[in-house]
């Protein structure tokens, strides 16, 4: 079997050709960005098998219900049920499909299981840095948008009177109910370093919004 994740990854953008469009949030250029942030933790990670995180990276959204979904929390067990048959099928070994498998069941938010493996760790890590930064603001307000979520509460934006927030409402409130506590949830050492220094961008721009609100 070839192990040259080179010749893997060409394998699966060539699956991933052609595939129409759908989610912006969770399109091919999102999976291509989790692989680029796994490998970079990968590589303060001895003993990581990279191909395992190749696979689980450019996998692990096969099944994406929208986020409003039933669904929703059961994707990530629905995608790894997907993927280790078609991994296997592709020519990956049983043992590596298997662990990809593992990997993609685990990154999930929502669905809660315990990363049991170096390799899920890190995925899982790769995957929660795409809901900070630049990038995870995009995102948080273009599946906002697609849900029909108000951008904030106009009375109380940052929830400082301390009404009850809710992300399924307001965009905004998604930031304190979950994107700025994933640098505390971060497993590995440099995704715990990336994770804080993309938090401060999102830091920055509610500090930024409720100075603009209140001018």
């Amino acid at each position: 079997m070839n192990l040259d994740p080179g010749t893997w990854e060409r394998r699966f953008e060539e699956f991933w050709a052609g595939a129409p469009d759908g989610d912006g949030a969770h399109d091919v250029h999102h999976l291509r960005r989790v692989w680029r942030s796994a490998r970079r933790i990968a590589a303060t990670e001895p003993g990581a098998d990279l191909l395992v995180i190749l696979a689980a990276a450019y996998l692990h959204d096969l099944v994406n219900p929208p986020k409003d979904s039933p669904l929703r929390s059961r994707a990530s067990r629905l995608s790894a049920e997907k993927a280790v048959p078609l991994l296997e099928a592709m020519g990956l070994d049983p043992d590596r499909a298997r662990a990809a498998g593992h990997a993609i069941e685990a990154h999930s938010y929502s669905a809660g299981i315990p990363p049991a493996t170096l390799e899920a760790r890190i995925l899982q890590d790769a995957d929660r840095l795409e809901a900070l930064g630049a990038i995870g603001l995009a995102r948080c307000f273009y599946t906002g948008g697609k849900m029909g979520t108000a951008l904030w509460e106009a009375g109380d934006p940052l929830g400082r009177s301390g009404r009850a927030l809710d992300d399924r409402a307001y965009s905004v409130d998604h930031f304190p109910l979950k994107l700025m506590r994933l640098p505390d949830l971060m497993t590995t050492d440099e995704g715990r370093r990336l994770a804080r220094r993309r938090a401060r961008v999102l830091a920055l721009y509610l500090a930024q919004l409720e100075r603009e609100l209140l001018d």
